[in-house]
């Protein structure tokens, strides 16, 4: 390490390093000025100003603007129920509005397919029932499973208006300046020709295309799609029982087929042979009122 005045420099093998002078650490030692030593006058915690004011200043008047911005903000806070805004209402110009035929078109119920209303069973979805039924008397689990289902414990009813409407602003007609600002914008649309009145959605029709005759192509096109060939209605939920099904008598063999499988329980035992498929039944021939069983029903 060699000292040149004030400078020191360290040597590694054959490279140099240059450290700053001495004079420019104290520089950086020293602490920090403390803020507000700029105006030795300003005392903290006083109402004076850091600066005089001139006599313009204080002379000075203040306009229309700058006295509507120095007013303070009003403060809402006294009046809880008047100023706040009501939630999941609709606004005030929704009352004196009127559906446009857009609306009133798309308002209507969707209309039954033709091939439905011809087959269908009856005219209306209601039937009478029968007095059997009326005076049927329901066991106690029906009677648990017509019970409805109780509200939540943590359901929260809806919320009161905090604001009540006057019967004046509810039977209050609207002038002819609110209507008018309640219509709708209207825009010109590039791809349509000029409307004179926001219901008119549909272009006019030009006289040529009024006189033009459909080729058969077009006319084969603009035929509605066909119903498929095995389309089926719907079946009625409601059939009657023939009196020979009612009268039938359940044979043995009928009864020892309905009676469901008995296996014991996987947890105390388990028997591996339980799904097995015995030799004799895979040698069965099925006779033809078993293969007329399987057919499956055609609706």
């Amino acid at each position: 390490m060699a000292a040149f005045g004030d400078i020191y420099v360290t040597s590694y093998t054959s490279s140099y390093t240059c450290v700053r002078p001495r004079s420019r650490l104290h520089l950086l030692a020293e602490p920090k000025r403390q803020h507000g030593e700029s105006s030795p006058g300003l005392v903290w915690g006083n109402q004076e100003t850091i600066w005089p004011l001139s006599d313009g200043a204080m002379t000075a008047r203040p306009s229309k603007r700058i006295l509507s911005l120095s007013k303070p903000k009003k403060d809402y806070s006294k009046y809880p129920c008047r100023c706040k805004p009501v939630f999941g209402g609709r606004a005030p110009l929704a009352k004196f509005g009127y559906p446009s035929e857009r609306l009133l078109r798309l308002s209507e119920p969707k209309k039954y397919h033709p091939d439905f209303l011809q087959y269908r069973s009856r005219e209306t979805p209601d039937w009478s029932v029968s007095q059997a039924a009326q005076n049927y008397t329901a066991s106690e689990r029906i009677v648990e499973l017509a019970r409805p289902k109780p509200v939540h414990p943590d359901f929260v009813p809806p919320r009161e208006v905090p604001v009540p409407v006057s019967s004046f602003a509810i039977s209050a007609n609207a002038t002819v300046r609110v209507q008018q600002l309640a219509e709708p914008l209207i825009r010109e649309l590039p791809c349509c020709s000029t409307h004179s009145h926001p219901a008119s959605l549909v272009p006019p029709v030009s006289k040529s295309a009024q006189k033009a005759v459909a080729s058969a192509r077009t006319i084969e096109l603009a035929k509605p799609k066909p119903v498929p060939a095995k389309f089926a209605p719907p079946r009625d939920p409601e059939w009657p029982v023939t009196e020979a099904a009612k009268r039938a008598v359940a044979t043995p063999r009928l009864l020892e087929l309905a009676q469901p499988a008995k296996r014991p329980r996987l947890g105390l035992s388990f028997n591996p042979d339980a799904f097995k498929v015995k030799e004799a039944a895979k040698k069965a021939v099925c006779t033809p009122r078993l293969n007329e069983l399987a057919q499956p029903v055609r609706r």
